[in-house]
């Protein structure tokens, strides 16, 4: 470890790493370049925007039977909101990078490859690209500034330094192409982790958050809207890009002030919702609680509604409501096996899917809390798979691949979830009956086309008009039970 003196203000500053080049002040946020024998000041790095990450310098933990440290972070901000990526010093004097978003964490080291690497201007999400040997599909391309530092960093950066990487994804590996410095990226590969998984100590509770963050992170609280001063309940720290449900006005509220990105414009606003916001359930032991709703549309006009739901340990997941029912459906942390955006199966945990149906889709309608940025118009090519009652979807746009997996939810299972607030449940069993409805109208129909014979051979017309109803149902009372417990 090597302690110098800040030039601008005299306090200490300490490098633990000798691949460190560039520290920041920690009381004056000066950036202090290290040269062979001396320090110089080359100007303030803006101090981090409060993201309510546990991490902080001094974080510890163990990877691959490695103890490592934290010692610096950049700050970086990009079209759906910002990330961080901590630097890592291990006790074998190796580096690694952090990669902090949204309470998603991946962990990276610096990978050297003769590979023929893709140039940045021509990456495309969904296209599959070879990468230290093996195939990965890009999930997402962005172009990116550094908005704050701290600690210390292995290169020289300040505020407004612009970046270029890309994500891409090998179902559990996770590559990251960095083109900052040039035209041929620099490649780190590594896994999604967890902080559980990394052993991780140090790490800041909920009240240390609370103190610098003015909130609790993932604690449902509200605001008013800069825009029109309609009150919104949002997720601070989990979800915090808004739709005004009043005015429809996009806001940022990942920083001490809510911000309006764009004024809300007038919008399809007649939507049949069914869940409101704030409706809660008790899912699987956890409550849930509706905090964003968008509807959505397709090439054809078919529309449909999608509800997301948090809960601050279980995460997120989505509800969507369409014609034919209602379904469950959670983001992928693995990625499928599918060879192209043309192959007519994609394989997951070895089952094997079948391409349905390809089309585009376009929000018509949002309101609420997202952990992205939401808008009216925002356009995406959907691919949907089927195996079973399971199905997986791959959603697409310029930018970025998501897959989600989703199973169906019956009806009264909905309505046992959220009760009074359910506010389609009678509308639609009113329309679309129960198995047993449809067979109590089929043993009316035997009985009364049975009622004229019955009266000349009553024993034994009657006899088989009996068994003919139990034989109805039985099986409708048995596809009802599985219904309300579905996979």
């Amino acid at each position: 470890m090597q302690t110098v003196s800040c030039p601008s203000c005299g306090a200490e500053v300490r490098f633990r790493s000798h691949a460190s080049v560039l520290a920041v002040c920690e009381y004056c946020h000066s950036t202090i370049l290290k040269d062979a024998d001396s320090v110089r000041d080359v100007g303030k790095m803006s101090a981090v925007l409060e993201d309510y990450t546990p991490i902080q310098i001094g974080t510890a933990g163990v990877h691959d039977g490695l103890h490592f440290t934290v010692v610096g972070r950049i700050q970086q901000r990009y079209s759906a909101g910002t990330w961080n990526e901590w630097y890592l010093l291990f006790d074998d004097a190796s580096t690694a990078w952090l990669g902090d978003s949204s309470g998603l964490y991946t962990l990276t080291r610096e990978r050297s490859t003769q590979d023929a690497l893709p140039v940045f201007g021509e990456l495309a999400p969904g296209k599959r690209y070879t990468i230290c040997g093996e195939p990965y599909t890009a999930a997402e391309i962005r172009n990116a500034e550094c908005i704050a530092g701290q600690g210390e960093l292995p290169f020289k950066v300040g505020a407004g330094w612009r970046i270029q990487v890309a994500d891409l994804r090998n179902y559990a590996s996770f590559v990251t192409l960095d083109y900052t410095d040039g035209p041929r990226p620099v490649v780190y590969q590594g896994v999604a982790v967890t902080l559980d998984s990394l052993k991780c100590q140090l790490l800041r509770d909920d009240d240390a958050i609370a103190r610098s963050a003015g909130k609790y992170r993932g604690k449902l609280d509200a605001l008013d809207c800069p825009s029109c001063g309609s009150g919104i309940k949002y997720v601070p720290g989990a979800a915090a890009q808004l739709v005004c449900p009043a005015c429809h006005a996009q806001l940022d509220a990942s920083g001490p002030e809510a911000q309006v990105l764009a004024i809300g414009k007038q919008v399809h606003d007649n939507a049949d919702i069914t869940l409101e916001l704030g409706a809660s359930a008790k899912i699987s032991n956890a409550d849930f609680t509706v905090i964003g709703m968008m509807r959505r549309a397709d090439d054809e006009g078919s529309e449909w509604n999608e509800y997301l739901l948090y809960n601050a340990r279980a995460g997120f997941f989505w509800l969507v409501e369409t014609d034919d029912g209602w379904s469950r459906s959670n983001v992928l942390p693995n990625w499928p096996n599918w060879a192209s955006l043309d192959a007519a199966t994609c394989t997951l945990d070895g089952a094997t899917y079948r391409k349905l149906y390809d089309y585009g889709s376009q929000v018509v309608y949002a309101a609420g809390a997202f952990n992205w940025k939401v808008a009216v118009g925002d356009s995406t090519r959907v691919f949907e798979f089927e195996q079973g009652q399971t199905k997986l979807a791959a959603e697409l746009t310029g930018e970025e691949m998501t897959w989600s997996r989703s199973v169906p939810v019956a009806y009264d299972q909905m309505a046992a979830w959220f009760g009074a607030a359910f506010h389609g449940g009678a509308k639609v069993q009113n329309i679309q009956l129960s198995h047993r409805g449809i067979a109590k109208v089929f043993i009316v129909i035997v009985l009364v086309l049975n009622a004229i014979p019955m009266f000349v051979s009553f024993s034994s017309t009657l006899m088989w008009s009996l068994l003919g109803c139990l034989a109805l149902f039985l099986p409708a009372v048995f596809l009802d039970k599985n219904a309300k417990n579905p996979p």
